[in-house]
Formats: C-alpha cells, structure tokens, sequence
C-alpha cells in the first residue's frame, strides 16, 4: 500500500468537500498501518486532525498542532484518566452542557456513552434518568455508571428503592412509569434508542414509553434523546422544545461483501461453505445474525459439526457449568467448547451477559450466533458480521434494522475495519422517518387535564367521549383512577375497558382468582386459564404456560434440571422453558397486576393477588435473587450464597442496592472462600459479578 498516494487521495476527497469518502479511505488506511506496525507519518496524523477523528492521533509521531489538538478535546468521563473526543462528540457535548435538549441519529460506533458520562462528570446534574429499550442494557449502562459515579450518585435500576439525594435512575419504560409519582424533578432525561417510541418499530411497547416521555418531560430541564439511522423527526410534544440533529460521522469503515451474488437464491449449501470458509479463514469475533430461530438450529448444527472443539479451561469449565445447573443435552453446552455462543431473548439474562462477557475475552468465545436481540439488548460488535438470512422473524428484515446490524461491524481501537457478509440480498436502502404520535390506546390511558398543554383540542374530546363511555359503564371517575394509578402497565385502553366491563357483567367469572393465593398449584388451573384469554398473543400454548408456572413454584428449592425433568411429560425443553419465563415473569405478570388494580376499582370487597403476582413476577424467586440476576449473578449461585449462610438472600425488608453493599464489605475473596463446593467457572462468575459493583 502505499501511504502518500492514499493520503493524497484523502487530500483530493477533502479539497472536493467529500469528508466521509475522505474519512472512510483514511480509517482504512489507519487499519493498514496498525495491522503492520507502521508509526503513522506526519501527513496521516494531519488528515486525522483535518477529519475530526481526535482519538485516532498518534502522539509520538505528531506535530505540536495535532498534539495540542488531542489535549483540547480531552474531557473528564469519570475515569481515572480524560478521554479525548473525536469532533463531533464534543459538538454535542457543547450542546448539552449549554442547555440545549437534543434529539440525535448517530452511528452506532459513534461513541455516545462518552458524551453522556463527560455530561454528568462536568456538569454534575442532580437528578439522571436514562431510559433503555431492555434489562441487558439496563445492566451494561448500570456497570459502566457504578464504576465511575457510585461514590457521588444512587444508581437505580430496580423497583422499590428509596431515592437519595443524588440518584442516576436507568430503567426500561415499563420500570420507569412506577416511578412517575416518586421523581420529583429531572436535571436531564435521557431516551437510548429512542427510535421504540414510534408505533411503526414497537406497536406494543411503544405507548408506555410515549407516556413515560410524556411523564417525565412535564418535569425535565433538560432532555437527550439517541437513536442511530433517523433520517428525519416529526415535531410533536413529545420532542417539544428539541433540536433534531442527524450526524453522518463514523469512526470505523463498514466493508460491505455481497456474497449472496455469487449463487443462486436460498443456496444452503453455499451458505454453509461460504459461512466455514469465513471462520476458518481467520480467527476473529464473528456476530452471525440468523433471522430466525429455525435458522440458529441449523447454523448450530453446521458448525457443531464442522469447527473443532477449542481446548481452554475457561471454556471447558462454562460448557461444563451450564451441563450440572441447566440440562446435560444443551445445545449451547457444546458449542461454547468450539467458541460460539448463542445470543437471543428468551435467555436468562444472566446467561445472556456471561455470554457477551466471555466474547469480549481476548480466549473467550469467537462466535455468536443471534436474533435481533444483539442490537437491541446489548453494546456490542465484531470484526465480521454475517447476515445469514434477510429475515427478523416471520418479516423480511427492514432497511433500518438491517443498518443497525451493520452497525456491529468494528470498533474504535479495536477494528477498524468492520466487515460485513451479506448471504442474501438486503433490504431496499430508503430514509427513515420517524413519527411519534398519539395512538387511540396511549390517548385512552392519558388524563386530558394533567396534559393538556401537549394534546390537541380534538384528542381532549376523544379521551372525554371515552371517559365518558368508560363512566357509564364503571361509574363516574372510576376509569380515570385506574389509568392514573401509576402501577398500570397497560397503555391499551380498550383492553382495561374490556376487562373491565367483563368484571361488572360477570363477576363470579373473576372469583376464582382467589384460588392463586393457594399454596397449592394444583388449585391454580382454572384461575391461570381464565387469565390467558385476556393475554393477547401470548406467544405460547396456554396449556405449556400453566404447566410451566405449576411447576416453577417452588423454583427456589429445586434445580432447573429438576424442574424440566417434572415438565418432560409436557415436551419442555430447556429451550421452551427460557421462552415461557420470559412470558411469565414479564407479560403474564403485567396482565394480572393490571387485573388486580382494576379489580380493586370494581369491587366493594375485592379480591387481592399481589402476593401471587409478586412471586410469578420474579420467577417464584426470593425478590433478591430474581434482582442480582440482572446484575450477572445465577439463581443457583446465589443458592449457594445462601445455603452457605454468607449473605440471607431470603429478605424482603431491604433493597438490592443495600444487598450489593454487604457484597461490597464482604468482598470478592471472602464470598469465593466462603462458598461450599463451589464449581470452578462459578469463581469466574463472582469476579464478573463483582467488576461490576465496585467503583473505580
């Protein structure tokens, strides 16, 4: 390669006022020059000044102009040492620190944690609430915060903690709403792929996560709202008061490679030999998006027979683990021995982030195998991406989430080069518009009083009319109580309508409701059934989801191998049973806590399942266990823990922030040593466990 005619190149693309062609052939040849050790010449340094990216400068080789460069855009991230940002970082930065609320498109190597993390250092906000699309980003936020603002902040992430002085609240939207009557006042909010506000990405989330910005921006100075591959913003109130800015600044260069041209359409067999040449071809981090379920067994199934298996202890030890604590004949077990690990949503999370954890390891896993969840539930990439199948599901994959799949394609310092493997043709390239706007449901679960200054005078006379519907059925103001109580979950008004009518029409039909509260699951059948019906679209046999909760509770005294083999008769696999918890804990849950609110507004002498919806929330767990998951700690270890007697996991007078801090006296040494026939990648565990509660 060589270097002055590239840099020459670059020269020409910037005189021509081409900054991204210009960028893109200079990381390129950045990449060259670090894979061969090469000092980068004066002229490279000059061009990664002229182009923005400051974190790119090579000191040792820069003139005093680029050196002084570096240490101007330095800022305080929390960290022990200033991070410089590359130019347009510290554009948004300004803008933050300025006052401004912003809503922002940005790439997804674009680098927006560091803007966050140097707003809170600089400006030292009181109050920080940051929402996120998902628990896994919810733990990967709450780690990367804890380290650098625990000693000055509260950071909280779960239900039910007492608020300090200075809090950084960081939920998923469902979480966030229970906190609506506790947060009194916001210095900045934060939205994290605020792009799920729009019903066209998420008809089913993204009502509560309109009113959650609808809630707390009453109450915000200031908000900060990112997403990557917005090409324009409608204005609405939800993002009153907002500058839209959309940022086309990437820091690696996506190398795109349409293998799909060479054969003919749904070709297996190439796929297979195209997707083996790639991983023989150099051991390196390889996401592999499948598109599907169907699609991970079959790429599983190839590479379980094709990659050999890698002999590392640290490997050996986590297939061995997931054998003795999940199911001798998991998939996953065996595959982790080849380096390939199997990312999706229906795992434990816990599961999901050891995963993540071990294919950031320099030995760990080298291959991920994924459904969309890679994108939306954690902050990772790879050197290559594969795009096995253009699918996300049954649909085909659209253009925007075909772009953040891309996106995992390098990283800063890491890869500069990301390389993406296209198996099959993509989606036609078209702009993202993105809509946020009042649907009948989110009107329906609003007061038209408390937000009357961001509705319209047509959408106050609907949410009457409804009211008033609501009124003649239930008796006047009764439905405005329920959908004020900040514990709905629900944004679907027709849907508490619904339930509700049924309640005043049909009462002895809701009696049997109290046989939850039985300590006897066998009693439990034809309450759960009667539930079901009002789950829309489920996602599962209600038959597999009632066998599934019998069994579950008593989760705390039996193993998961126990628990699937009472279930054998059911056809339950391990696989099943990630996706009925997940079901379970989540949606089932919602449904009956909502039931139980209303409930209360129906009936004189109501009944009251808050006991049951508690314990089939956290998966028939202590609430401790259940919590310290999100925070990478296994129901099985945290058995152990108890069982030892070293921490009383059973408690439900404290929180899991005081929890985390008698960890954090005890301290990491003290709990491995304390545990009784503790399993050798459970020590492993605890270290990752405990990097993630400890400050810097």
């Amino acid at each position: 390669m060589d270097v002055f005619e590239i840099c020459q190149e670059v020269n020409d693309m910037l005189r021509n006022n081409n900054e991204t062609s210009a960028r893109n052939r200079l990381i390129q040849l950045l990449d060259y020059l670090t894979s061969h050790n090469i000092p980068y010449p004066a002229v490279v340094n000059h061009l990664i000044r002229v182009t923005g990216l400051y974190p790119y400068l090579q000191l040792e080789t820069s003139d005093w102009q680029e050196q002084f460069v570096y240490n101007a855009f330095k800022v305080d991230t929390g960290d022990k040492n200033p991070i410089t940002l590359h130019r347009e970082q510290s554009s948004l930065l300004k803008g933050l620190l300025s006052g401004e609320s912003l809503a922002v498109s940005a790439p997804t190597s674009f680098g927006k944690s560091f803007v966050i993390d140097a707003f809170i250092s600089i400006k030292n906000p009181k109050n920080v609430v940051i929402i996120v699309p998902t628990i896994a980003l919810t733990d990967e936020t709450r780690r990367r915060l804890y380290k650098k603002f625990s000693k000055t902040y509260k950071i909280i992430t779960t239900p039910d903690v007492q608020i300090s002085e200075r809090n950084i609240f960081i939920f998923p939207q469902e979480r966030a709403i229970n906190y609506v009557s506790k947060i009194t006042d916001i210095d900045i909010l934060i939205i994290d792929e605020f792009y799920k506000a729009g019903v066209s990405f998420d008809k089913e989330r993204a009502p509560i996560l309109l009113k959650t910005i609808l809630e707390f921006g009453k109450i915000a100075k200031q908000k900060y709202f990112l997403a990557p591959n917005i090409s324009a913003l409608n204005e609405s109130p939800f993002t009153e008061g907002m500058r839209f800015e959309k940022i086309d600044f990437n820091t690696v260069f996506t190398e795109i490679h349409e293998d799909y041209k060479q054969t003919s359409p749904n070709n297996k067999s190439f796929k297979k030999e195209r997707l083996l040449s790639i991983l023989n071809q150099k051991r390196t981090k390889t996401l592999i998006y499948a598109g599907t379920y169907s699609n991970i067994d079959e790429i599983v199934n190839i590479l379980q027979e094709n990659l050999p298996i890698r002999k590392t202890d640290l490997l050996n030890n986590f297939s061995n683990w997931l054998k003795v604590n999940y199911d001798e004949s998991y998939i996953l077990a065996d595959i982790v021995c080849r380096g390939i690990g199997i990312h999706n949503g229906r795992l434990h999370r816990s599961l999901s982030q050891l995963q993540v954890k071990l294919f950031e390891e320099p030995l760990g896993l080298y291959n991920i195998i994924s459904t969309s969840s890679i994108i939306e539930g954690v902050n990772t990439s790879a050197e290559n991406v594969i795009i096995w199948a253009n699918k996300n599901g049954r649909p085909s994959l659209n253009d925007f989430t075909y772009k953040n799949i891309v996106g995992r394609g390098g990283r800063m310092f890491r890869h500069f080069i990301g390389k993406i493997h296209l198996f099959e043709a993509p989606p036609v390239d078209k702009p993202t518009q993105l809509n946020l706007e009042f649907t009948d449901n989110l009107l329906h679960s609003l007061d038209s009083t408390k937000f009357s200054e961001e509705l319209t005078r047509e959408q106050i006379i609907k949410i009457i009319a409804f009211n008033d519907e609501m009124d003649n059925v239930l008796g006047t103001g009764v439905y405005k109580e329920i959908v004020n109580n900040p514990s709905i979950q629900s944004c679907n008004g027709n849907s508490i309508r619904d339930i509700a009518i049924d309640m005043k029409n049909n009462p002895q039909h809701w009696n049997n409701l109290k046989f939850l509260n039985s300590n006897n699951p066998q009693n439990w059948d034809a309450p759960l059934y009667n539930l079901l019906k009002y789950a829309k679209n489920v996602g599962a046999a209600h038959s597999d989801m009632v066998a599934y909760i019998k069994a579950t509770s008593n989760n705390w005294n039996k193993s998961i191998p126990d628990i699937l083999r009472s279930l054998r008769h059911s056809g339950i696999t391990i696989e099943k049973y990630f996706e009925l918890e997940r079901i379970a804990t989540f949606k089932i849950a919602s449904l009956l806590g909502d039931i139980n609110i209303i409930l209360k507004h129906i009936f004189v002498n109501p009944i009251d399942v808050s006991i049951f919806v508690s314990k089939l929330s956290h998966a028939f767990l202590p609430k401790l266990v259940y919590e310290l998951e999100e925070y990478g700690l296994p129901r099985m270890l945290s058995k152990k823990i108890q069982d030892a007697g070293i921490i009383d996991l059973e408690r439900n007078d404290i929180s899991v922030n005081d929890v985390i801090c008698e960890f954090i006296k005890i301290g990491k040494d003290q709990t491995i040593d304390a545990l009784i026939d503790i399993h050798p990648f459970e020590k492993y565990i605890i270290e990752y466990f405990y990097d993630g509660i400890l400050s810097n």
